[in-house]
């Protein structure tokens, strides 16, 4: 089937499933960019939110009481546990935004 025809078949629900897939990954890249004076808890919640968006449900057991970080972000993960895989892109999007906002009124 060619680019034309793929075209003509996709839906508009697939377009925009799409456009948030690039906009995601966009943003994703645009994390890269935030300050050092991000707060831990701003970057879990990142965190979480990109896992949920990429993997999905938490997919491992909760590490140790011993490996704090990595607890951290396990908890981060499975906070957001019951969001859909798009929901997880559009919150994470928001996110960002709202960082880089905040990061620019600041500087």
């Amino acid at each position: 089937m060619g680019l034309e025809c793929a075209a003509r078949y996709s839906s508009p629900i697939t377009n925009s499933l799409l456009f948030l897939q690039e906009e995601f990954l966009e943003y994703a890249e645009k994390a890269k960019t935030l300050p050092e004076t991000t707060t831990d808890q701003s970057k879990l919640i990142l965190y979480g939110l990109y896992k949920q968006a990429t993997v999905g449900p938490v997919n491992t057991s909760r590490p140790g009481i011993f490996n704090l970080r990595d607890r951290a972000k396990w908890d981060a993960w499975k906070a957001v546990e019951g969001k859909s895989k798009e929901e997880a892109m559009a919150d994470y999007i928001t996110k960002v935004k709202q960082l880089l906002e905040e990061a620019a009124a600041s500087a």
